[in-house]
């Protein structure tokens, strides 16, 4: 099929359907059981009328408080709950930030992400991030911040300081939610994204996925996601890292060519977002990075480490970029 048919088939024009537009989980799931090549297609044509499907948006995340996190997420090597080698360390000071964000600067990126491993934060200590989004936003970065759970308020302090972005993931389908955290709900999730909606602050919400979940698991998430009115800003689609001492340590790894079924359905339904290629990047092939593009994927952490789990590092990314014609987004 050449480009001018594909355009001016139904599905293009469904594409080009206002944001608001709901789908379905059946409709997803019938998006991630169509033929590979033509699921890959419709979503490239989505990707290319919204974005230059040349330029990828580079992020650096830090985490500014590492470990001793005392919730159960069953794929988090950060759980003060599980054994696993990650240590309960300090906050990060300001300096320390500081110099991060600067070399991530200078290596290209345009966000900069803190990230602390709290159920919330307190006061006193939202009050040093909000002195470390300052910092950052100074040197001409976008800010980010995933702080866990926020409480009334604390969304507007952090609105002030200058936040662009707020992570929160729902990390997986309403359904299969219970199956790996416990102890705090969907609904809790929830309800920080409405608090950082109401801010004026961009949501940055996506999900894990190969976490042993089913495909219409798969589909029911991105249509949450999709749901959401707006949709996130910024979807971050992360392949689950196995790390010893957690539970979900051993679950049978996930095919790649479904997780770029699941970028090419976020695409197709959230047209407009940054669709980001997260954590589980490390151990994708060249090739199936290329794919994940192809299907819609403009945004990538970008730098050596992932929280506490590696990172394709500064190099192979800037050679993979060059073989595939790519260039950070200004």
């Amino acid at each position: 099929m050449d480009t001018s048919s594909y355009n001016d088939s139904p599905a293009s024009a469904a594409d080009r359907a206002p944001a608001s537009t709901h789908w379905s989980a059946r409709e997803v799931e019938a998006l991630f059981d169509a033929p590979f090549n033509d699921l890959l297609h419709r979503a490239h044509g989505v990707h290319r009328r919204h974005f230059d499907p040349n330029a990828v948006q580079l992020s650096t995340l830090l985490s500014v408080k590492t470990g001793g996190c005392p919730e159960d997420c069953a794929y988090c090597p950060q759980s003060a709950r599980f054994r696993t080698g990650v240590a309960d360390e300090d906050m990060l000071s300001l300096e320390q930030v500081t110099a991060a964000a600067r070399l991530a600067k200078a290596n290209g990126a345009t966000r900069f992400c803190m990230g602390a491993a709290w159920r919330g934060p307190k006061q006193r200590e939202l009050e040093r991030v909000i002195d470390m989004i300052e910092a950052v936003s100074g040197l001409g970065l976008e800010t980010c911040a995933t702080l866990g759970l926020l409480k009334e308020g604390q969304a507007e302090q952090l609105k002030a300081a200058g936040l662009d972005y707020y992570n929160h993931n729902i990390d997986t389908s309403p359904e299969f939610y219970g199956e790996i955290i416990t102890t705090r709900t969907q609904d809790d999730r929830v309800g920080t994204l409405e608090r950082v909606r109401r801010a004026g602050i961009h949501v940055c919400c996506g999900g894990i996925i190969g976490m042993g979940e089913t495909r219409r698991t798969r589909a029911a998430l991105i249509a949450q996601l999709a749901a959401m009115d707006p949709y996130p800003e910024s979807v971050p689609i992360n392949n689950l890292v196995q790390v010893e001492g957690t539970p979900l340590h051993g679950v049978d790894p996930l095919d790649p060519l479904e997780f770029v079924r699941t970028i090419a359905c976020a695409r197709i339904t959230m047209p407009k977002a940054m669709v980001r290629l997260s954590a589980g990047r490390q151990e994708m092939s060249d090739a199936v990075q290329a794919l994940c593009f192809y299907a819609g994927a403009n945004s990538i952490f970008y730098g050596e480490k992932l929280l506490t789990t590696g990172n394709p590092d500064v190099a192979r990314d800037r050679a993979l970029f060059a073989r595939l014609g790519l260039r950070p987004l200004q």
